[in-house]
């Protein structure tokens, strides 16, 4: 009933749309401030430098909300061991920038005498770096300060570079650097405190890091420093620029990879007896296969999404070749195949990394996979299995007498506290039965032949590439993208103001033929994206530091000073 209400709300805008071809009003919620990913922070070090300085240390974990990382950066805190571990990195970052070898081409000025303070050179770099870092210019305050830690500690050191390290370090454990602190303004058509906006600058870092996951570059900053953004042609021309730019492959990439968890692969383990083929090295391969995948498909080739089920296009190496049981001409580098019509694989779901990552250590789990797809792909929730119940027959997967998962699932399902899920996840699940706990290809399992037959919200499949198709044409699909990709946006779950909105994109991606860059485009433009509402501003972050968030300001920083040490199924 759920899903036909959904169907009719779908048709009625469709109707109402063939004349109105604008962006519905929508408030969006709250700002917040977002940690940065560990993948964020190496790109914000390699374009403030470049990629040949490293980043070396432990980052602490994410924390996944509503499926996603990017929701629950918000909620993330720094504890003080981590913090110390940004110090670290800190101070190995500086080592670097300011090291004999690399500060000849990082540095835009030299000092007079580098065994004494220069402030002009000081502060030209500070600045330089600080704006990249922080993803604004930073203050009079903020510059003033530091300028005068680098003069008193080369003055100290009678090293020029020392003192200009410590100020560097400083901006690098800054919260300003470490979290998107986003600020608010009172939208310019009006006198009242509603509606509010994001500010030019806040809206410039939320957009550089929806559509290439980095911070924003220079040419976005000086758009946003001249209220450019602040129109629909400005905001237009920046959007058509950075759907143009080679960095939306990244966006594109970070995306997905939250969608999929493929963060688990750091923690994936195999029962390396029963799985032979597999390594650690497998493991990261796999996972890089289908992310290339997906950038191929949506940002090289521009195909829709449906066909993402269906692809027989596949992105392929040399050592991934014999998992799959196909030849690879190419020794270490990738190659694209196109797989034969008669070959068992078809499009997403056939990818090994999903098999791979959604199993057990010994053995496959039609459940996780089914589980994932439902949560994942449809933005279904399935409840936890209770904690009473006796896992014993299903994880017995060398039993004479039921020999295949789908016999051991009918009998462990039985249970009335467990059917319901199991009705709602096995039969998906048991489609992918084929593929083993490191997704090798079988027909059989303890001789018994694998029946992968299913059926997917009345769309009856026999194999996994039927599977795919049914995917392909299930309106839950686009949907559910919509909804992830809104929430990865914003970083938040939807509010109430914004349901129409998300509708509204729903209509747009089915009318673009759903393609990608045009979802993306209609989400940056989208006056959710743009406007907010007060959000408490608070954040646990490491004792001493001090951060708040206020409309029309810049956010108020401070860092007391730091001590320095040199299963289911």
């Amino acid at each position: 009933m759920h899903h036909f209400m959904r169907f009719l709300v779908i048709t009625a805008l469709l109707m109402l749309m063939a004349c109105d071809t604008g962006s519905p009003e929508a408030q969006g919620g709250p700002v917040a401030m977002r940690r940065l990913t560990e993948q964020q922070y190496h790109n914000a070090i390699a374009d403030t430098f470049d990629s040949q300085i490293l980043v070396a240390g432990r980052f602490e974990p994410d924390s996944r909300r509503l499926g996603l990382n990017a929701v629950g950066a918000s909620l993330v805190s720094v504890t003080p061991s981590g913090f110390e571990q940004y110090e670290a990195m800190a101070l190995y970052i500086v080592g670097q920038v300011t090291s004999p070898q690399h500060r000849q081409r990082l540095l835009r000025c030299q000092p007079q005498d580098a065994a004494r303070a220069d402030d002009d050179c000081s502060r030209l770099m500070l600045g330089q770096w600080g704006r990249s870092l922080f993803r604004r210019p930073l203050t009079q305050a903020e510059l003033q300060s530091r300028t005068r830690i680098a003069s008193e500690t080369a003055t100290a050191s009678a090293d020029f570079y020392a003192g200009l390290g410590l100020a560097l370090s400083s901006l690098l454990v800054s919260p300003d650097f470490l979290f998107r602190i986003e600020m608010l303004e009172a939208a310019a058509t009006t006198e009242q405190s509603e509606p509010l906006q994001l500010s030019s600058l806040s809206l410039a870092t939320r957009l550089s890091y929806f559509l290439w996951n980095r911070g924003p570059d220079e040419a976005l900053i000086a758009a946003a420093q001249r209220g450019e953004l602040a129109s629909k042609e400005g905001l237009k021309r920046e959007i058509d620029r950075m759907l143009a730019s080679v960095y939306l492959a990244g966006g594109v990439r970070a995306f997905f990879e939250d969608v999929f968890t493929f963060d688990q692969f750091t923690e994936l383990s195999k029962d390396v007896a029963r799985y032979p083929l597999f390594s650690s090295d497998i493991g990261v391969l796999a996972r890089e296969q289908t992310l290339r995948y997906v950038v191929d498909h949506f940002v090289i080739q521009e195909r829709d999404y449906p066909s993402l089920f269906t692809s027989r296009q596949l992105p392929m190496t040399a050592q991934l070749g014999p998992l799959y049981g196909l030849p690879v001409r190419s020794g270490q580098n990738w190659e694209t195949l196109t797989l034969p019509t008669s070959y068992p694989r078809a499009g997403l779901l056939s990818q090994v990394s999903f098999s791979m990552l959604f199993a057990h250590p010994g053995r496959s789990s039609p459940t996780l996979r089914g589980v994932f797809m439902r949560e994942a792909l449809l933005c279904q929730t399935i409840p936890e299995a209770p904690a009473d119940v006796d896992f014993t027959l299903f994880a017995d997967d060398q039993q004479a007498e039921y020999k295949t998962a789908r016999e051991r699932l009918t009998q462990h399902a039985t249970d009335g506290s467990c059917i319901k899920c199991h009705q709602f996840t096995d039969p998906i699940g048991l489609g992918l039965e084929v593929f083993d706990g490191i997704g090798k290809f079988r027909n059989t399992e303890n001789g018994a032949s694998i029946d992968t037959t299913g059926d997917l919200d009345g769309r009856s499949f026999a194999n996994p590439i039927e599977l795919g198709q049914a995917f392909a044409r299930s309106p839950l699909v686009g949907a559910c993208l919509v909804e992830n990709l809104y929430r990865y946006a914003v970083g938040r779950e939807e509010v109430n103001t914004e349901r129409r909105l998300l509708r509204y994109l729903e209509v747009q991606f089915e009318q673009s033929g759903y393609h990608l860059t045009e979802l993306l485009r209609e989400i940056a433009s989208s006056e959710g994206f743009r406007t907010a509402t007060r959000g408490d501003g608070q954040l646990a972050l490491p004792s001493g530091v001090k951060a708040t968030n206020s409309v029309g300001k810049t956010p108020t920083v401070s860092m007391a000073p730091t001590t320095r040490r040199g299963e289911s199924l």
